[in-house]
């Protein structure tokens, strides 16, 4: 006997309700960790863009890297894309997560109507302010692309010369710190077992051997003083240095240095020039051009210079009137300085003398190189072999040492 239809339906429908439920739920469950896997996921990814674009904000570029941006970014325009379009190609094909972030806020900057060299300001630890003030510059005279082509080959000068002489230094210091590393090992850990041989002569040792065996004691006993010392060293030159008056005394310091002094002071000379060449070329006014200078020089003695030169042309002088007054540049400069003015030729001038302290400045590091190799040698020679000569000294003498014993 089949049961009434309002019966069946009622037993029917919360059946079809549970069967349905219970084939939805595998599917419901299988798909439910991929959607919290992905919101995981999404919120570690947001969590490291908003960590690049807070960097970004303060991010220095190495000034290789700009100069590769820069000649590419000319190279672009020269072929007649537009700068946004640029830009994008550019925050495509980089690697720098960190300068894609800023690449794409300059471009989002400048499709909202403001200029590039508007966009670029808002990051002055990525462009610094010659690149900047070189972006004006090119908007002002509507060839942007020619001045950026000017100011990537000075880029590229500058880094060139850089890494030519940071190569130069790799070895001497590896050397020297490799020396300094074997005479801390000898003194730690190699001296204290003569020391205890010596002590069973019951002798009195040589001067040379027992100051070594006092320094081993000292330095064993007293590392974490001696390591706590260099470092608060370390720390109160760099505060001092930081001061205007302490900055003053490293820079001159550094220019009047026995061996290294005579190159800085040929790749200051060649960094004023060549900034002050290619921003007279470009069309930057000589104010706004002494003042990027004299920010880009990183000296005293060229930022005091700047300012001289600066109140005396706005008095109607000459550059090399206050170069001839000037002990820091040498008389060729001076002289050259003022054939420049006398043919209107200044950022000519300029540029040749930058590239002469460039040729001077290679040479040099070249025959320091040579110069460095030998004293080195020499200065390993006479440390490590002074230690073993000084310890080995007891064993020279032990007939006179070990008659004490008897």
């Amino acid at each position: 006997m089949g049961l009434p239809g309002y019966l069946m339906d009622v037993f029917l429908v919360p059946m079809a309700f549970i069967s349905s439920a219970s084939s939805a739920s595998p599917a419901a469950a299988k798909g439910a960790k991929p959607k919290g896997k992905g919101g995981f996921q999404a919120a570690q990814a947001l969590a490291k863009q908003k960590a690049l674009e807070k960097k970004a904000a303060k991010y220095k570029l190495p000034l290789g890297e700009l100069a590769i941006f820069t000649q590419q970014l000319a190279s672009l325009l020269n072929a007649g894309l537009p700068l946004v379009q640029c830009l994008e190609a550019l925050q495509d094909q980089t690697e720098d997560p960190v300068f894609q972030i800023v690449i794409r806020d300059v471009r989002a900057d400048i499709s909202t109507g403001n200029s590039f060299s508007t966009a670029v300001k808002k990051f002055p630890n990525s462009f610094n302010t010659l690149f900047i003030s070189m972006v004006e510059a090119g908007e002002a005279s509507g060839g942007l692309a020619e001045i950026l082509g000017k100011v990537a080959g000075y880029f590229e000068a500058s880094v060139k010369l850089t890494k030519k002489v940071k190569s130069a230094m790799t070895y001497p210091i590896a050397v020297i710190g490799l020396a300094v590393a074997l005479v801390n090992v000898l003194l730690i850990f190699v001296i204290p077992v003569f020391a205890a041989m010596f002590a069973d002569f019951g002798a009195k040792l040589p001067a040379p051997t027992q100051f070594l065996i006092d320094l081993s004691d000292f330095m064993k006993a007293w590392w974490w003083a001696i390591g706590i010392g260099a470092y608060l060293t370390y720390w109160i030159v760099g505060k001092y240095t930081a001061t205007p008056k302490g900055r003053r005394h490293k820079d001159q310091f550094l220019v009047k240095a026995p061996i290294f002094g005579n190159l800085i002071h040929k790749i200051a000379l060649s960094r004023f020039c060549r900034t002050y060449a290619t921003l007279i070329r470009s069309g930057v006014p000589i104010l706004r051009t002494l003042e990027i200078v004299a920010a880009a020089s990183n000296k005293v003695q060229i930022e005091d210079a700047c300012d001289e030169i600066a109140r005396h042309v706005s008095q109607g002088g000459q550059v090399s009137d206050v170069l001839a007054a000037n002990p820091f540049f040498p008389p060729m400069m001076k002289h050259m300085v003022k054939a420049g003015e006398s043919t209107g030729n200044v950022d000519g001038m300029m540029t040749k003398i930058a590239d002469f302290y460039d040729v001077e400045a290679e040479a040099t590091v070249a025959s320091l190189t040579s110069l460095i190799e030998p004293m080195l040698i020499v200065f390993l020679g006479v440390v490590v072999g002074g230690i073993v000569m000084a310890m080995f000294l007891p064993i020279f003498q032990l007939g006179a040492v070990a008659g004490g014993l008897q």
